[in-house]
């Protein structure tokens, strides 16, 4: 029998920030991919448990937040950055513009594919343009900044393809990472004005489109209260102290032979004092374990395997287990479930092939793990089980998905580029 020691580290909950968001951001109330609450569908269609199904003026590769019975979802719509309140009944309740839009480069991005992010009290949007945003519950702008222009060299002349990262909540702040070929960031914002909290370098010697990311940070919570904040990119993993950004540990070596194309647009996750990160364009997920300082290269490196990581989608993890969704070359459509102590495989198994791919993220909810596809299908498997076990899979229209799905109150939002869906029993 293998004992496992619990470490220190604890991913942030925003429950613990006393926030009533029930999904504040992109990767979930934990951060992990993980949902709280029960009794979540596993079979719909446009027949079946389809409670409402609304068309969005415009197309956005974000993920929507709620906060109660309010579901916030950017997109852009005739030129313009657009931020939406819908209510849980599927109907409008507010609409707002915030900048002109900056269109994607690539067929599936947009000028919003940074997910908003909510308090409870507050929601905050950013869009490509740089435009970043707060509004109350009830619409009102609260405080606007342009990021781009305060912060120097625009984002969208050094990144060769689309802004992709969203922000994070630290305590009293957001924080926005920005990994790019030129001046690089990590910057922190006063939720109450947009105020600059703090804002360092991270200028690391990348090559060519290795030092751009789209990635998102993590942020954890220490034993002692404190919170660290994890940015992958740039052929290197760095934390740095909520408090002032300072650099507290760095791990390098996830280019060994100095690769001129290994962009990041997979995130780190974090479960159980260990931090997971996807690279090398899919091809290798390296295993760190938080804490030391200066360079923990050769101390703190776990594993790195080759082969059971993902190029664009985040990692969901659950207590030990780490599920994966590979999208690139023949691991397309592979599912992974690993022991994140160790990297072994416990199980994988193939989902129903397609010439579509994979930019939605896995969730784990209610013990099954949801896997979106680009064409819109959702994947239902069990994460439980000791082996690959598909138990569903769920279609409303062939709608190009990169979003990922949102689980509050024991009903799944679903948002492609053209609608905004609610799926119930």
């Amino acid at each position: 029998m293998r004992l496992v020691v619990y470490c220190i580290w604890f991913v942030v909950s925003m429950s613990e920030f006393g926030h009533a968001a029930d999904w504040p951001g992109w990767r979930g109330p934990h951060g992990t991919g993980t949902a709280d609450g029960m009794g979540y569908p596993v079979n719909w269609s446009k027949d079946s448990n389809l409670l409402w199904k609304t068309e969005l003026p415009g197309p956005g590769g974000s993920t929507p937040a709620v906060a109660g019975d309010q579901i916030f979802v950017t997109l852009n719509a005739e030129g313009k950055n657009h931020l939406i309140c819908f209510g849980m009944d599927g109907q409008q309740q507010w609409s707002q513009t915030l900048g002109i839009e900056i269109p994607g480069k690539h067929k599936k991005a947009t000028g919003s594919n940074s997910s908003p992010l909510t308090d409870g009290q507050h929601v905050f949007a950013y869009f490509k343009s740089g435009d970043l945003g707060c509004y109350n519950l009830e619409g009102d702008l609260v405080w606007n900044v342009n990021l781009h222009k305060n912060f120097g060299k625009v984002t969208v002349d050094t990144l060769w393809w689309d802004l992709g990262n969203s922000p994070v909540l630290i305590d009293g702040a957001i924080v926005i990472s920005c990994v790019q070929s030129g001046p690089s960031w990590i910057a922190a914002l006063r939720t109450t004005d947009g105020g600059v909290l703090w804002k360092v370098d991270r200028d690391l010697q990348a090559p060519l489109e290795a030092n751009q990311s789209y990635s998102t940070p993590t942020v954890v919570r220490n034993e002692d209260d404190s919170q660290t904040i994890v940015v992958l990119g740039s052929d290197y993993v760095t934390a740095h102290a909520a408090k002032d950004g300072t650099e507290l540990w760095r791990v390098g070596g996830l280019n060994p032979d100095g690769e001129k194309y290994y962009r990041s647009i997979s995130s780190p996750v974090a479960t159980q004092g260990i931090i997971l990160a996807p690279y090398a364009r899919g091809t290798t997920l390296t295993a760190i374990r938080m804490g030391g300082s200066g360079d923990v290269t050769d101390s703190h490196v776990l594993y790195t395997n080759k082969h059971t990581s993902a190029d664009v989608p985040t990692p969901a993890v659950l207590g030990d287990r780490a599920f994966i969704c590979g999208d690139s070359g023949r691991d397309r459509g592979t599912v992974y479930c690993l022991d994140v102590q160790t990297g072994k495989v416990i199980w994988n198994g193939q989902l129903p092939k397609s010439r579509h791919s994979y930019s939605s993220s896995p969730i784990v909810a209610d013990g099954h793990l949801y896997l979106t596809r680009e064409d819109g299908t959702v994947f239902v498997v069990d994460a439980k089980a000791d082996n690959f076990t598909l138990v569903s899979e769920n279609s409303l229209a062939n709608e190009l998905t990169v979003a990922t799905p949102v689980f509050v109150g024991s009903k799944i939002l679903l948002r492609s580029h053209a609608s905004l869906s609610l799926i119930g029993l």
